[in-house]
């Protein structure tokens, strides 16, 4: 299928889906077919948890941009003034950050308007692809989520391109202080650069120490560590408290987000080197059996929960620990928002219960690790009526500067450039209270060290958010007999997909 036809088809589709023309699993189907990785998609994303301090807070710790970033700004930006930019973005961290408390900076200094929409994913997608299809360049910078870049690589510009130009390079960008795992695996498509790494949610582990403590638990090290102590915990606190929580709704993609984490740490993979679902091999149904073990310590709710769910659990003080999104730690920090303020303790991911696998050993680009991350970048639309004026906002919003300001801000999620993580006015939030940034060493250790990541195939979008956990959410449900049926079934129909291409 020729591309441009291609791409109207992928912004009919989308569309019609956010309109409510088009039910899930038919958009999911068509997504695939039209080759759009969509993983995240179409079940209920909602708002991710932004927990930042005050506008006032921020004013009296004058957090703002640097007198060197605010010169520049004001010097390259002249010729652009009374120019409007616009950016249709998730709501992420960073994306919150500047759209409530930085942005006014840039503008400011600049004299170059920024229109930022906040919308379900869904919809940015929606206004992406229409904007593609059509050329027209109503946003002028892109929010790609990582599952897009390989469908909308030719229509950004790749930032080592827009570098060359000196009379517009902000000093000191430095593209290379982006952590090189989040490049490789958010945003590189085959030899293109498909914007920057721009946001990294990612699994960490995060646990109640005063528990651990009063029990005489060791910290949940191992998958072992975490299925024992939180069998311990369950026993001597329950039913007020769990040992441990979990994003377990039926048919959600956070029930998927779980299934990869539990199944690569046990040696397993969702694909082998010859594209066939090995999820049900002996290492996936090991998965299986911890899974099982480990839910019998989780509050009853967790059938019912996605993130939001899971982290109120361990927020409120139901459940006592979760691997999960670290991105929720602030917000456990913040006495105004929880009752655990100050009890809570971050560590890497738990070691894997044997060998991980190599990428040799997967297949469509998995990357095996406990570390489940789900990262976006943000690129210069090719479409834009002002593409100069946009890479000077990109530089702006992903410097180490901004960076440094957005994670201060009380964001929660990891830095995506290795500076900002030794940057002074990081390192002096690390306390406890709200906008913490105590947990971050752990999350770029993670980033580093035990980082995974999905595969990359057309058939993932329905595969993630419908096939994958419907199939779980029926399991645990007791509706698709033993964990090997279950599994051998779903082995069915993922290779039945896959093979339609």
């Amino acid at each position: 299928m020729k591309d441009s036809i291609r791409k109207a088809h992928l912004a009919s589709v989308t569309d019609r889906f956010v309109r409510g023309q088009m039910d899930r699993r038919s958009f999911l189907r068509a997504a695939s077919i039209l080759g759009l990785g969509a993983g995240a998609l179409g079940m209920g994303l909602g708002r991710r948890p932004f927990y930042g301090i005050s506008q006032a807070s921020a004013q009296e710790q004058e957090l703002k941009p640097s007198a060197e970033i605010t010169k520049w700004l004001s010097d390259v930006g002249k010729p652009f003034a009374g120019t409007t930019l616009r950016l249709a973005t998730e709501s992420t961290p960073p994306s919150n950050a500047i759209a409530t408390q930085l942005k006014q900076y840039f503008e400011e200094a600049t004299g170059i308007k920024v229109e930022i929409e906040v919308l379900p994913l869904e919809q940015v997608l929606q206004k992406l692809t229409l904007d593609v299809a059509s050329s027209l360049g109503t946003y002028d910078l892109y929010y790609i989520d990582q599952s897009w870049a390989a469908s909308f690589s030719q229509d950004v510009f790749d930032p080592r391109e827009q570098l060359k130009n000196a009379d517009l390079a902000m000093p000191n960008y430095n593209i290379d202080d982006f952590l090189k795992p989040l490049v490789d695996g958010i945003a590189m498509y085959e030899d293109r650069m498909v914007g920057v790494p721009y946001d990294i949610p990612i699994f960490i582990m995060q646990y109640r120490k005063d528990v651990w403590d009063e029990l005489k638990l060791p910290p949940p090290a191992t998958l072992d560590d975490l299925l024992q102590a939180s069998a311990a915990i369950t026993d001597a606190k329950g039913p007020n408290m769990y040992g441990t929580s979990g994003q377990m709704k039926s048919g959600h993609y956070s029930l998927e987000c779980d299934w990869t984490a539990w199944l690569w740490g046990h040696g397993g993979s969702i694909f082998g080197p010859d594209g066939k679902f090995t999820g049900n091999d002996e290492a996936g149904l090991a998965a299986m059996a911890y899974w099982d073990k480990l839910k019998a310590t989780m509050p009853p709710g967790v059938d019912g929960w996605t993130w939001d769910g899971e982290g109120q659990s361990v927020g409120q003080g139901v459940a006592a620990s979760m691997l999960s999104w670290g991105e929720f730690f602030p917000f456990f920090d913040d006495p105004n928002a929880s009752k655990v303020s100050g009890l809570m303790e971050a560590m890497v991911p738990p070691k894997p219960a044997a060998t991980l696998r190599t990428v040799e050993q997967t297949g469509f680009g998995e990357i095996p690790g406990v570390g489940h991350q789900g990262g976006s970048s943000l690129a210069v639309s090719k479409y834009s009526k002002s593409p100069d004026a946009a890479w000077i906002f990109m530089q702006w919003a992903t410097s180490a500067d901004t960076q440094a300001l957005i994670t201060v801000l009380g964001g929660g999620t990891g830095p995506t450039r290795t500076s900002v993580y030794d940057d002074p006015r990081v390192l002096a939030n690390a306390r406890v209270g709200a906008g913490t940034t105590r947990h971050l060493p752990v999350v770029r250790d993670t980033i580093a060290n035990y980082m995974g990541s999905e595969p990359d195939l057309p058939a993932w979008a329905e595969l993630s958010s419908d096939m994958i956990p419907v199939a779980l959410g029926k399991y645990f449900a007791g509706q698709s007999g033993s964990a090997k049926e279950s599994l051998d079934a779903l082995k069915t129909q993922v290779d039945d997909l896959v093979a339609k291409g």
